[in-house]
């Protein structure tokens, strides 16, 4: 009996090791693959991050302790967590209300298209049209173009914009940007520079100063002639006066009289100059022209390069989201609606809630996804902020092959960024193996 039963398991235990063996025949080119272009390199930078920059002499942790107190990393690091903060609940949440507008507009289609299009596109031609759209030159760049035709809608130009006093006359500059000059003269030469001939009001007229009739007297002129000629700083024929530039005379701090210069230049004040009394020109008159945003400076580098990676994901998060918006129980939801819910209500406590887990698996792919973002940074950032902008898988990229030539500390700092990427990985094969 024993050796009949032995029998009649023997050739099911055979059948199984064959399709073990015949399973494992087939994955064994992905298992190879995998081992090739995974498994190894995460050994050898391992194992290559314990040595030096020449790969020679074994320094254990030393590289890792480099890693953390190198004020480039330790900028990479707090900038890696402002993304992971930032752009991955931006994307699900632009991505959910997107996905959400697709079923309330009449071409939903031709939508979708629009806000998927930019995942067809390579971050390398995304980070050059970006690098365009955040351009400093209102003439090349969208944004500040759009900035600076909505500023000179609502606020007035200067009328001698760049215009500045010349140098060792009585006017002087004040760190708000008004020019001034003591009032202890009856007659107060204002000579101006920066201004071009060609740009002067056609009301212009020869620099003057006003009849002598007590009080304070001046005239406000550009200090120059076309053909050259005249003295610095003296009132000689040739030289136009600067007409419809404010006047301020200030005593102990406070505003006694405003005028504005005539067609010649020049200004007058009843009240007789005093030792305390100083003639003020405001800064409005000669600001320069605003040139909008420094978009790709050191303040703003971080969100510029966010708001490029969010043009290109909230396509991909819309279109996820919207699969899972497909498979809702549209009977619950007409349900809510017959009950008195209002859409708002609908979509806070019931589509939301409901898809709570293909949110969940957006908003962590976009955490690993941010977690090793590079070629956004390296193309829009210019060089003199790429520091700013600095992120760890940029770092790793700069301390190995962009001039640091150190690939031990690179390899501490890929080890590192695989380190903070697997526990969010982790997490989101958990949720697909739920799903």
């Amino acid at each position: 009996m024993p050796t009949t039963s032995h029998r009649s398991k023997a050739p099911g235990a055979a059948a199984k090791r064959r399709r073990r063996t015949l399973a494992l025949v087939f994955i064994l080119p992905a298992i190879l693959l995998l081992g090739a272009l995974v498994v190894y390199p995460i050994g050898y930078s391992v194992v290559r991050s314990l040595y030096d920059a020449s790969g020679d002499h074994f320094v254990g942790l030393g590289n890792y302790g480099e890693a953390v107190h190198d004020k480039a990393t330790l900028t990479a690091i707090r900038n890696n967590a402002v993304w992971v903060a930032v752009a991955p609940a931006l994307v699900t949440a632009i991505g959910l209300v997107f996905a959400v507008l697709t079923e309330k507009v009449r071409w939903s289609t031709a939508f979708k298209l629009l806000v998927f299009m930019p995942m067809a596109i390579s971050f390398l031609a995304a980070g050059i049209i970006f690098r365009l759209v955040y351009d400093a030159d209102p003439h090349r760049g969208v944004l500040n173009a759009a900035a600076v035709t909505i500023h000179d809608t609502v606020s007035d130009d200067a009328l001698f914009p760049g215009a500045h006093p010349r140098d060792n006359t009585a006017l002087s500059k004040r760190p708000d940007g008004t020019l001034s000059a003591p009032a202890n003269s009856a007659m107060l030469l204002l000579p101006m520079v920066g201004v071009a001939p060609t740009t002067l009001p056609t009301t212009a007229r020869p620099a003057a100063l006003p009849p002598a009739a007590g009080g304070t007297n001046g005239v406000v002129f550009l200090d120059f002639i076309p053909g050259g000629g005249g003295k610095p700083g003296q009132l000689d024929p040739g030289k136009k006066g600067l007409p419809g530039v404010s006047v301020q005379l200030l005593s102990d701090g406070r505003t006694v009289a405003t005028t504005t210069t005539a067609a010649d230049g020049s200004f007058h004040f009843d009240a007789a100059p005093s030792a305390a009394a100083s003639v003020v020109l405001p800064a409005a008159d000669f600001a320069l022209p605003y040139n909008g945003v420094d978009w790709l400076g050191p303040t703003l580098i971080t969100p510029a390069i966010i708001g490029a990676y969010i043009w290109i994901w909230a396509g991909f998060a819309m279109v996820i989201i919207g699969a899972g918006l497909a498979n809702l129980p549209r009977e619950l939801l007409e349900a809510a609606r017959m009950d008195g819910a209002g859409e708002w209500q609908v979509f806070r406590r019931i589509t939301v809630p409901m898809l709570a887990p293909v949110l969940g698996v957006v908003f962590v792919t976009m955490v690993i996804n941010v977690m090793k973002i590079f070629d956004l940074v390296y193309i829009i950032a210019p060089g003199p902020v790429q520091q700013d902008a600095n992120v760890l898988a940029l770092q790793l990229w700069l301390v190995s092959f962009g001039g640091g030539n150190n690939q031990g500390l690179g390899s501490a700092l890929g080890v590192l960024l695989l380190l903070l990427v697997v526990p969010a990985m982790i997490l989101n094969v958990r949720r697909f193996r739920r799903n």
